[in-house]
């Protein structure tokens, strides 16, 4: 880790001995070796945000204000668009893939997403944060377009696998937290 995280290290100890595994996995997770510091926090937060873990999202915004300085609030901006987006995209979207009807696919979305063309950070960045969102919600045909778009702008494979692996730790932190 580039900058100290002492509110993600107090959210992990509070994870019981029986998630010890995740205790080290988000630990871990965010010092990837494919991902900035900032694209790691703005998948997590997109992912905390997304699975709604208001103790996971308080504490990743804190470290990355403290330890990112200048660019934390584009980050933390992007985040919350991207969590909402993809709450929205993964519903509308995956409800149309999984129907596979002609009928719906010939129909406009109607919904505002001009946020996507116009992130606050760079393209590649929300759409990392897009990415793990859509991994978090099983939506295949959101999972396919971002994972492409993302190789599209030159992302690599481990850099997608990097954010979809702290999207996984994210969920999985938020569960030993809820209790």
């Amino acid at each position: 880790m580039s900058f100290p995280t002492p509110a993600l290290d107090a959210c992990r100890e509070r994870l019981s001995d029986e998630l010890k595994d995740i205790r080290l996995n988000l630990g871990s997770v965010l010092t990837g070796e494919n991902l900035m510091p900032a694209q790691a926090f703005g998948v997590a937060i997109a992912a905390a945000r997304f699975v709604q873990c208001a103790e996971l999202v308080t504490a990743l915004e804190s470290d990355l204000r403290s330890g990112a300085g200048v660019t934390a609030a584009a980050v933390v901006s992007d985040a919350i668009a991207s969590a909402g987006l993809m709450a929205m995209n993964t519903v509308y979207y995956r409800f149309r893939h999984m129907l596979g009807k002609e009928t719906y696919e010939a129909r406009s979305p109607r919904l505002r997403m001009s946020r996507l063309a116009q992130p606050a950070t760079s393209k590649l960045d929300f759409e990392l944060m897009s990415l793990a969102c859509a991994a978090l919600a099983g939506c295949e045909l959101c999972i396919k377009n971002h994972e492409a778009s993302l190789v599209h702008l030159g992302a690599s494979e481990d850099a997608c696998h990097d954010a979809v692996r702290i999207a996984a730790v994210i969920n999985a932190a938020s569960c030993g937290l809820a209790s």
